[in-house]
């Protein structure tokens, strides 16, 4: 006999029924406030055989059972030639899921290490080489939204990133449409907390990958961002929901970006809002999100 795993015992499955509700919950949400997914889109889910794209498929598949709208999900892993990369790993578990995938191999490892000098962050031109050949496989097969596992920590990070060393105040949008209009990105799990999903992460067991090119570099500029917030978390519970309600209720007059609010005439150069963080709408203003988009928060609350 097999001995019982902790992530098998009544316990644990009790825990990872509920965090997996909770999860779908919030996926859900995000969802139906941003209009992510419509009736007939083939989203593709691109799995990098972390913690969070493996978490971002499951709620994906769970939610396409119950959605109100019928639409196709595929998975797609870009092979980057990484050394000790794990080939078999993600062919095997999509193959168990039963859904149609796809291994895309390039050779971006080498042209990542040749183009940036030992000791400085590679992110930056791996990210861009990635997303490059992702939009082209997009187009290739139909796609229609390209879904991302970044999480709601991923957003708060990329805002103060963009504050602390790039001078915006830019953090990653929920739904991207790209510059050339033919690709739209979808991060489903913006409203997700990632302690909650490298918990699931351990209790559904998943075969996770580490990085060879980003995971082993030390003090990178998003790694000081994670250990200010995990200090905050401990120090001041709440402090990461109330900035995250922040990033979701802008005042653009408050600020003082010209291109975004006319002062001369207090007018906005920007259409407002339509929604408001985890579905609470805003005062005086309605969601444009549409009858499906209002299903799947229904759905979200009552089924799941």
């Amino acid at each position: 006999m097999h001995p019982v795993t902790d992530a098998q015992k009544p316990d644990a499955r009790h825990e990872r029924q509920k965090l997996q509700k909770r999860l779908q919950r919030e996926a859900g949400q995000a969802i139906a406030d941003f209009a992510m997914i419509e009736a007939g889109d083939k989203i593709m889910c691109c799995l990098s055989g972390g913690k969070d794209s493996y978490a971002m498929l499951d709620i994906l598949l769970s939610l396409q059972k119950k959605a109100p709208v019928r639409f196709e999900v595929i998975a797609v892993n870009l092979d980057q030639k990484q050394p000790g990369f794990p080939q078999h790993v993600l062919p095997q578990y999509l193959q168990d899921l039963g859904i149609e995938c796809h291994i895309i191999e390039r050779d971006t490892y080498s042209v990542v290490k040749d183009k940036i000098p030992a000791g400085k962050t590679t992110c930056g031109l791996c990210s861009r080489l990635r997303r490059g050949i992702l939009y082209a496989f997009a187009e290739a097969n139909g796609v229609t939204k390209i879904a991302l596992g970044h999480h709601r920590d991923d957003l708060l990070e990329t805002l103060f990133l963009n504050m602390f060393y790039g001078g915006k105040l830019k953090s990653m949008a929920p739904l991207l449409r790209s510059d050339d209009g033919r690709n739209t990105v979808i991060r489903p799990l913006a409203y997700c907390r990632e302690k909650d999903l490298e918990r699931f992460a351990e209790l559904r067991d998943y075969p996770v990958i580490p990085c060879n090119l980003c995971g082993s570099q030390k003090n990178l500029q998003r790694q000081v961002i994670k250990d200010m917030f995990k200090v905050w978390d401990e120090e001041h519970p709440g402090r990461l929901e109330t900035m995250f309600s922040a990033l979701c209720n802008v005042e653009p007059s408050h600020l003082a970006d010209p291109q975004l609010y006319n002062f001369a005439d207090n007018s906005r150069k920007a259409a407002p809002r339509s929604v408001a963080p985890n579905g609470a709408a805003k005062k005086g203003v309605t969601s444009v999100s549409g009858k499906a988009a209002e299903e799947f928060g229904r759905l979200d609350v009552l089924n799941l």
